[in-house]
């Protein structure tokens, strides 16, 4: 499966983000070996450095302990060290700072299991943790980074996270919210996965302030994101108590505490040349695309767009990836069955059922690598979802005609 394959647009933008913090990457084939993951295209947003992330998602050191706490609105803890010399010196926040304060942001309850990152570490700062509001336990995790304005500024309400498009969202709830300000806020109810195969649901903000401070909020009905069971039928804060602790004025002190050179965007790439680059990836599908296809709705970002489109026959989901630099991967991504052009392009094809859950939903692939590492991937499925149930007996574009699209010229001239 490509980076970012996934039935809603939600998903794709979530999912981005986790991978960025892991460096992973997911093969539109089977047999995908970690050295192809290595080299994703961990755009992520993350996957970001990422802001987003669980306790079962990230391998942290374990720190605190379980505590009653009140949601009193207290300020951020006194900082555990000074991390700079002379006058311009820079508080930092440790681990257990970012532990601390999150219990006294979290409503009254138990917060245990706890895993942390500080300010001073490679990765930027992450809390993580279970809290039991005395109705079942519920995982909740807060992720800290910084969008760089790269001399254009920051426009929060491009950067934060969009609520999905079209029908097939995949999601309860949804809303993007402008705030006095300037800052920009989405706060979401939707489910871990999209095929409902298990009842965990999975809720978010998403915060990005004018300054470019970046602040993503998960939570679980489960005590992890995955690998644990359904502990109570909804995550343990509401929408208002996510936005609330989103908007917490104690995180941009320790984002702004965050050394320079650790500093990692949380979009990988800055959010305008990401957008750029989507915008110019789906002008190139709708160029390439036979005209009987009609784009009804769209999505993506940087590296990644996808399409619902619809010939009169029933729509379909479309999906391209494109990256860079790719080639010291080729050999695990291209077995021996993929064709190799003249010009050094590898070309393999793949027909196969779906892998979202989506019944008699098929899959399929055209995946091509140009001789200078640029990968174009490009996927069609016979439904407008992967987790949606089959619109047709198979995908409106043939193999030939997917592997004329990823072998296009037009993608050549775009960057990753």
């Amino acid at each position: 499966m490509p980076a970012d394959q996934h039935g809603d647009p939600f998903e794709n933008r979530l999912s981005a983000a986790l991978r960025q913090a892991g460096g992973t990457f997911d093969s539109p084939r089977t047999g995908l070996s970690t050295a192809g993951a290595a080299r994703g295209r961990r755009m992520q947003l993350q996957r970001r450095a990422t802001i987003a992330g669980s306790t079962a998602a990230l391998a942290l050191a374990g720190v605190g302990g379980a505590l009653i706490v009140p949601w009193d609105g207290s300020p951020a803890p006194r900082p555990s060290a000074v991390a700079a010399t002379g006058g311009s010196a820079k508080p930092a926040y440790s681990a257990d700072d970012m532990v601390r304060t999150l219990r006294k942001l979290l409503p009254e309850g138990k917060f245990s299991r706890t895993a942390a990152r500080g300010t001073g570490e490679e990765l930027p700062p992450l809390v993580a943790g279970v809290f039991d509001d005395g109705k079942g336990e519920g995982s909740v995790s807060v992720g800290l980074g910084r969008i760089p304005a790269d001399g254009g500024g920051i426009n929060p309400s491009a950067a934060v996270m969009p609520c999905p498009d079209g029908d097939q969202t995949g999601l309860d709830s949804c809303r993007t919210e402008l705030l006095s300000d300037g800052s920009a806020i989405t706060v979401y109810q939707g489910y871990e996965y999209p095929d409902r195969r298990e009842d965990t649901k999975a809720w978010g903000a998403d915060l990005v302030t004018p300054a470019g401070h970046h602040v993503s909020v998960l939570e679980w009905n489960a005590a992890a994101e995955k690998g644990k069971p359904v502990s109570r039928p909804e995550p343990p804060l509401t929408t208002a108590q996510l936005k609330k602790l989103a908007t917490a004025a104690q995180w941009r002190r320790i984002i702004d505490a965050v050394p320079e050179k650790k500093r990692t965007p949380a979009p990988a790439t800055p959010q305008g040349e990401a957008d750029v680059q989507f915008q110019r990836m789906l002008s190139v599908l709708r160029i390439t695309l036979p005209k009987k296809l009609k784009i009804v709705s769209s999505g993506g970002q940087g590296g990644f767009v996808h399409v619902v489109v619809d010939d009169g026959k029933g729509r379909s989901y479309l999906q391209v990836n494109l990256q860079l630099n790719m080639s010291d991967a080729a050999g695990q991504l291209y077995g021996s069955d993929a064709e190799t052009l003249p010009d050094g392009t590898r070309v393999a094809t793949s027909q196969g059922p779906g892998e979202k859950g989506g019944e008699g939903v098929v899959m399929w692939t055209a995946d091509t690598m140009r001789g200078d590492g640029r990968r174009v991937v490009i996927s069609a499925f016979n439904a407008d979802s992967q987790s949606t149930a089959a619109t047709r007996p198979e995908p409106p574009l043939t193999i030939a005609q997917l592997r004329e699209i990823a072998l296009s010229p037009h993608w050549d001239v775009l960057g990753g």
